[in-house]
């Protein structure tokens, strides 16, 4: 069985276009949905968040409207009371060794784009972790995580890579909207990833090599099974 680490923003606002802020954090399916999977595999899943701060949850992902109803919103409260003594102690990012992982999981939630996206200990842990090969896993908003990882002159490690990512239309139509300080889905296309979308609201999981992504929370389940499945091959 192998170690995976899930790095989890610790950002629990973002500062919005009108230079609001905006209550954030992570999503409550994206991460319970992984984090069971794998651990239900028997893979040991170690949290990670910058500065070792515990996560916030974003209270809108609890609601049932966005969970999916009454039962799984209950589901997703009751899994993270069960693994709270984890997301209150999560590892220090600045402290991880890349080479102790064999995947490195990234759920989303818009907590990313206010910190991981511009973390240069998550930038450095995914340069190793690719240079490895080891699975890299973001989805949803997480692959704003990725944007963090730069070669010594700029280019952007993933340029040229096919993932998925919370697209505009999500986002404009049923995420932040037209207050959304950035679109994830435009910054990852001009530093040069090359985004693969499928229809809103519906699982899409892209693989190209170690680089395993998924496009909303509705992929959660399918990029923990995708990772899953590389971990085995």
């Amino acid at each position: 069985m192998a170690n995976i680490l899930m790095v989890v923003s610790a950002a629990d606002s973002l500062t919005m276009k009108d230079g609001s802020e905006h209550p954030t954090g992570y999503w409550a399916e994206e991460l319970v949905e992984s984090h069971r999977a794998l651990r239900a595999a028997g893979h040991t899943v170690h949290l990670a968040t910058p500065g070792g701060a515990k996560p916030t949850v974003d209270q809108v992902s609890l609601a049932p409207d966005n969970a999916g109803g009454e039962a799984k919103a209950a589901l997703f409260k009751a899994y993270l009371d069960e693994i709270d003594a984890e997301l209150s102690s999560p590892l220090v990012l600045a402290e991880v060794d890349a080479a102790a992982y064999a995947a490195v999981v990234l759920p989303g939630g818009h907590g990313p784009m206010a910190d991981l996206a511009f973390d240069h200990d998550l930038g450095a842990l995914l340069r190793a972790a690719d240079a490895d090969g080891t699975v890299i896993a973001p989805f949803c908003h997480g692959p704003a995580g990725l944007l963090a990882a730069k070669h010594d002159d700029g280019r952007f490690v993933f340029a040229g890579r096919r993932l998925a990512v919370f697209t505009n239309e999500e986002e404009l139509n049923g995420g932040t909207g037209e207050n959304t300080p950035w679109l994830v889905e435009d910054v990852l296309r001009d530093e040069g990833a090359v985004v693969d979308s499928g229809p809103a609201w519906q699982s899409h999981v892209v693989r190209d090599g170690n680089l395993i992504s998924g496009q909303n929370p509705q992929s959660s389940g399918d990029v923990a099974r995708q990772v899953l499945a590389a971990l085995e091959a």
